[in-house]
């Protein structure tokens, strides 16, 4: 009846399990029978979920608290870039969400408000996930989180609001006006966080470690890790992501070589079948000419993102064709200002990255950091909580006192995960102890080591030399 009802495809997704695990989307009844039964299967409750197919619509989050007196704020927006079909683990997110208008955002934080009521969460935090149609603008609820979750981790290094300690409190009966900000020290926990800068998460996978493994993304979380990277624009960040996940793309997805199909048609199935690789495909289709309405229509990708994937392809274009020689100081100063880092510069334009970097000390070129305040810059931040952009105003006002810089162990992987953070804070806390002010680089939002209050000083950055 539910398949007369949907018709195919349709999304089925078991109780009680994390990851999307044992869901999938089936297109057919033998499909459907497998999954459900799979499903039913792997649920500690023996129930499914079967839903109507969404596949292709908008994903968005919102991460919201309300305390026990009603009083509700939104903590941060995120989007992601691929559609709906790919688990938002799976996928690239950015923080603020960027394509909505300001009433499809309003319709959502009305809609979170009336949720989070309903379901009876009196104090705490919620990832309430949303879909939107971008042909009609129709909004729906697909997923409720009412507790702290991996987006809540994401939420809380994309702002600076700590929504596990606040939630903690709140259960103690505080009310949101009565908690301050421990970054401020003016404003309360009532304040929304906004900022003025762009957060962008990329997701880790280790499929070298499974070489039979599907490689197909679906409704069923597939990777391990992920990397945040934060800039003053969206290709900015989005860059300096792909820098952090330590997989070898320093040279951002490109070669000099002329992007040729191995058989007709390969380009197109590997934009339409969503992959850990599909986002290689992207930039490989904008090299061999193809327009942002091709790859839309092939991807579903939301066109905002899919110009500015084009505008970096034209500015590596640029790059290349100018060379190191007649590389102008105007120039250089927008490549790195887009996010392009000197390795990926050298691949473009066939020298070493020692080139590139003696080339912006010759400009006086250097990166200046800026603080993660909650509130644009409205306050003072007493919270030296930083990353890199090219600018010209420096906000990270360095201290006399002896330092010691600790290197964070970047994104979770097979056989490196959660021992060597601990190893990383129990360094910093040790330091402290003995009078050193300790400063920290990484750029894994799952990890304590980037609290912002673990250690004194905190750069939310690749781990690369450069950076």
């Amino acid at each position: 009846k539910l398949v007369d009802r949907f018709g195919f495809p349709v999304i089925i997704r078991p109780s009680f399990t994390l990851g999307g695990v044992g869901g999938g989307i089936a297109y057919n009844m033998e499909e459907y029978r497998e999954l459900a039964n799979r499903g039913i299967e792997l649920s500690p409750v023996h129930e499914v979920l079967i839903e109507e197919s969404v596949i292709g619509w908008k994903e968005f989050e919102l991460e919201v608290m309300r305390d026990a007196a009603n009083n509700f704020v939104v903590i941060c927006s995120i989007e992601n870039i691929d559609p709906m079909g790919v688990h938002t683990g799976d996928s690239i997110t950015v923080a603020p969400a960027l394509t909505l208008s300001d009433k499809e955002y309003q319709r959502m934080r009305d809609a979170a408000r009336r949720i989070i009521n309903r379901v009876g969460v009196e104090t705490g935090g919620s990832n309430i996930q949303f879909a939107i149609n971008p042909e009609d603008g129709r909004m729906v609820a697909i997923e409720m989180n009412p507790r702290v979750s991996r987006s809540s981790a994401l939420a809380s290094k994309a702002t600076g609001f700590p929504i596990a300690k606040i939630a903690a409190k709140l259960a103690l009966g505080y009310r949101l006006s009565e908690i301050p900000n421990d970054i401020t020290k003016l404003t309360p926990a009532s304040f929304e966080p906004v900022i003025d800068y762009v957060v962008v998460k990329v997701p880790r996978w280790t499929f070298e470690k499974f070489p039979k493994a599907d490689r197909t993304l679906t409704t069923q979380m597939k990777s391990v890790g992920e990397a945040m990277a934060i800039g003053r624009t969206f290709k900015e960040a989005f860059l300096k992501g792909i820098r952090s996940l330590e997989i070898g793309a320093s040279g951002l997805l490109f070669s000099n070589d002329v992007v040729e199909e191995r058989e007709p048609g390969e380009l197109q199935r590997r934009l339409v079948s969503p992959t850990d690789r599909r986002m290689w495909a992207v930039f490989e289709a904008f090299e061999a000419g193809w327009s942002v309405d091709q790859v839309f229509d092939a991807t579903k990708i939301d066109r905002w993102f899919l110009t500015q994937f084009s505008e970096i392809v034209e500015l590596r274009r640029e790059a290349t064709l100018v060379g190191s020689r007649d590389l102008s100081s105007g120039l250089l100063r927008t490549l790195k200002r887009a996010g392009f880092g000197d390795e990926q510069l050298g691949v473009a334009i066939g020298v070493e990255p020692t080139v590139i970097a003696a080339r912006r000390a010759d400009n006086n070129l250097r990166a200046v950091y800026k603080r993660i305040d909650t509130c644009a810059a409205e306050f003072e931040s007493f919270t030296p909580y930083l990353y890199g952009t090219y600018e010209t105003e420096c906000e990270a006002d360095p201290t006399d006192r002896q330092k010691v810089v600790i290197l964070g162990s970047g994104p979770n992987r097979i056989g490196q995960g959660i021992e060597f953070d601990y190893c990383c804070c129990h360094a910093a806390f040790a330091l402290r102890e003995v009078g050193y002010e300790t400063v920290m680089i990484n750029c894994n939002p799952e990890t304590v080591s980037t609290d912002y209050d673990s250690v004194d000083r905190l750069y939310f950055e690749p781990l690369t030399f450069e950076d």
